[in-house]
């Protein structure tokens, strides 16, 4: 197993010397890490590819291929909003399992057995002295602060709505540039909204798939880094084109329909953070790159009190009287939180991974990321055997989407990632109709009738 190892704080990093695991050049390829036995490699494959993370020994099903922390990650706006509450740096959930239980089951009678099956410490938590950002330990507290929260922190517990960085915040919550997960379908959950100065935007309910406070981040860590051009450089590794001139295609977010919205972001995040240390990121263009460097690299980060809970309780050593009881009791949660939350139980929020950011897509997976710590610690395991030399894929799209149809699957992967998949299982379906999944249902339907 290979450990990435990269701390919060960046301040230290130089140009030449990158953080430990994300990359030194190599010739034509880049190799990951200083380690004496790295399991993986960075490649460069060649356009329009460009690179690609490829064992360096082999893997069985299950096994960690390796684990790593993010340079940077943020919680999804809206879902902070609602209440799901998270460390404001690892994404740890602050509340215990029964208070997230009853919150979500709006049911507050709800007790939960074996407290201490509960990973929450709630005497750890400790808040920013200076605003409400709360943190689940004094390390976090102190991470936050060494990389972008001194830059960050609004220096109030009651945020002033003049603030730019409040004004930022609420512009992306209220103009929303991220669409729902049925938005490449035509399909989208917005309303038409007047904001302050009478012009007209789009509000886009959750799902969230971005948020802007992670380009807030990455802007700070730069600004608080003692050598900036070493951290603007841990940055601009990741793939941060804008369109995909080859097959002409643009990203989703960076649409003639998002014009207006995002030169309004843009114009808030000058005034928050503008320095000319990161004007290269805040011109039109510069802002555009910094836009898709998030929407096409972001990996989605989720943690749960109450899963973890669950998790715990399926380990305990019980009677088969008491373990009936348990599951059924457990089983009556969820079947209420269903009913009142939906699919919305985690604490939802992304964050960009040097060596997650390196693997290909492919409909048909041999790997996938998972967050067995509850925090944004990434561990990618192996879900097939891996042979050493093999190209490690994991699948950009959630597992519903990746159920879908071929024409499907390649509407969404172009709109959010510039390409057109071409992996085995694409291949294999290539005289498969050019319809959606929803076409194929009504076809179904038709045919049943």
């Amino acid at each position: 197993m290979f450990f990435l190892d990269c701390e919060g704080d960046l301040s230290h990093v130089a140009a030449d010397k990158p953080c430990r695991g994300v990359g030194k050049k190599m010739a034509s390829k880049e190799v990951i890490g200083e380690c004496e036995d790295p399991s993986v490699e960075v490649r460069v494959i060649g356009e329009p590819i460009g690179k690609g993370l490829f064992a360096l020994k082999n893997f069985k099903a299950g096994e960690v291929i390796f684990e790593e922390r993010p340079l940077v990650s943020c919680q999804f706006l809206w879902n902070a909003a609602y209440g799901y509450l998270a460390c404001d740096y690892c994404m740890r959930p602050l509340e215990t399992a029964e208070e997230n239980a009853c919150r979500l089951a709006q049911n507050p009678h709800l007790s939960l057995p074996y407290p201490e099956c509960c990973d929450t410490k709630k005497d750890s938590l400790i808040e920013c002295p200076q605003c409400d950002a709360s943190y689940c330990s004094r390390e976090c507290r102190a991470s936050a602060w060494n990389q972008y929260h001194e830059t960050l922190c609004l220096q109030s517990f009651t945020p002033d709505p003049s603030h730019p960085l409040v004004m930022l915040q609420e512009a992306w919550k209220w103009w929303g540039l991220q669409p729902d997960s049925n938005h490449s379908q035509g399909s989208t959950s917005q309303k038409r909204i007047r904001s302050s100065d009478g012009e007209y935007g789009q509000m886009h309910y959750p799902p969230e798939t971005a948020c802007i406070m992670l380009l807030a981040r990455i802007i700070a860590t730069v600004l608080q880094a003692a050598d900036k051009e070493g951290a603007t450089a841990l940055f601009m590794q990741f793939c941060h084109r804008t369109v995909n001139e080859e097959e002409e295609i643009a990203h989703k977010l960076l649409g003639a329909e998002f014009h207006d919205q995002l030169e309004a972001l843009r114009d808030l995040m000058e005034k928050a953070l503008g320095a000319p240390e990161v004007r290269h990121w805040l011109t039109p263009e510069g802002f555009r790159s910094l836009v898709a460097l998030v929407g096409t690299n972001g990996q989605g980060i989720g943690t749960s009190p109450l899963s973890r809970w669950v998790r715990n309780c399926d380990a305990l050593e019980i009677s088969a009287e008491e373990r009936e009881k348990l599951d059924q009791l457990i089983d009556n949660i969820y079947d209420q939180l269903d009913k009142e939350a939906g699919g919305f139980l985690n604490n939802e929020g992304s964050g960009l991974y040097p060596l997650q950011s390196a693997c290909n897509h492919s409909c048909d997976p041999n790997a996938m990321p998972t967050f067995p710590y509850n925090n944004f610690h990434l561990v990618m395991t192996a879900v097939k055997d891996i042979a050493a030399g093999e190209e490690i894929c994991v699948s950009y799209l959630d597992e519903c989407n990746l159920s879908r149809s071929r024409h499907s699957r390649i509407n969404i992967l172009r709109e959010n990632y510039l390409f057109t998949c071409r992996c085995t299982k694409c291949n294999e379906q290539s005289g498969d109709p050019d319809v959606t999944s929803d076409e194929d249902m009504e076809e179904e339907e038709e045919e049943d009738q």
